[in-house]
């Protein structure tokens, strides 16, 4: 398959591996698309499983609506489901990496019937993240959030000269020149960042649909040089898994973690996977 609907909107989604294959969904982040997981895809597919990518809601060009409200983890885990659904999908493994780890969060704990394993890239569990707001540096650490959720100012710092300052954020991460210059081009289409900023501007409303305890086997993967998630955050994800639970640390990777060590990503989710 290489789309899937869901309410008007059209998701564009990169369906690799041998289609009898156990089946990875694959969620990206902030502000990247599908090709964020094209290095660690092929280990996978080797290892006989299928992937499905999907260019999640505001980054697929026909799935961005207008209004932060659509775009609450309510919204974007029924995304997934739909994705699961059209693929004529009971179960899949759930891989997420910063936004998209969001969302394997929400849907380990809202559908632990469709989820047979969750992979956590990066970002920890929304209530460990929550804890270490206030006990940690986790908010000097997100202190840009604050700014994502205004209106309009994001848009014209970080598209500025071109996409600029965004393009100098994603290679400062360590991110190769040719991936950062393919998500600014991205970013740089008509209302395409706007509505990735949606994801942002909806965490007010967020605390309405709490994500509780997950339930299903989970592997958390947290690198040492991230700059925007610390120890403590990720410590305190434990505590939030009432299952299986492996917290696997990348020394010296910083937070873009499936272009920088995709071999190591692939390994562990492939172990991850045949665990269950």
């Amino acid at each position: 398959m290489d789309s899937f609907r869901r309410d008007g909107l059209t998701f564009d989604v990169v369906d690799g591996g041998p289609q009898d294959g156990e089946p990875v969904i694959l969620l990206h982040g902030f502000p990247q698309d599908a090709t964020a997981w094209k290095h660690v895809s092929p280990a996978l597919h080797q290892a006989g499983l299928r992937t499905l990518a999907p260019d999640q809601r505001g980054y697929s060009p026909m799935a961005r609506p207008r209004g932060r409200r659509h775009y609450t983890l309510r919204e974007t885990t029924a995304d997934v489901m739909a994705l699961l659904d059209a693929a004529g999908l009971k179960t899949a493994h759930v891989v997420g990496h910063d936004w998209g780890a969001n969302v394997a969060w929400a849907l380990g704990a809202w559908h632990p019937d469709r989820v047979r394993t969750l992979t956590a890239i990066s970002v920890p569990h929304p209530a460990a993240m929550a804890k270490a707001m206030v006990i940690s540096d986790q908010a000097l650490r997100s202190a840009y959030v604050g700014l994502f959720q205004l209106p309009l100012l994001p848009e014209r710092l970080l598209l500025s000269g071109g996409g600029n300052p965004l393009r100098r954020m994603l290679r400062s991460g360590g991110l190769s020149k040719e991936a950062a210059t393919h998500y600014v081009g991205r970013m740089r289409e008509p209302g395409a960042l706007s509505a990735a900023l949606g994801w942002y501007r909806a965490l007010p409303w967020g605390g309405r649909d709490p994500v509780g305890t997950v339930r299903v086997p989970t592997l958390h993967i947290w690198s040492t040089g991230d700059a925007f998630l610390g120890r403590t955050c990720t410590e305190a994800t434990r505590q939030y898994v009432d299952a299986p639970y492996r917290l696997e640390v990348l020394d010296d990777v910083t937070h873009w973690v499936p272009e920088l060590a995709p071999d190591r990503v692939a390994e562990l989710v492939t172990a991850h996977v045949r665990t269950a």
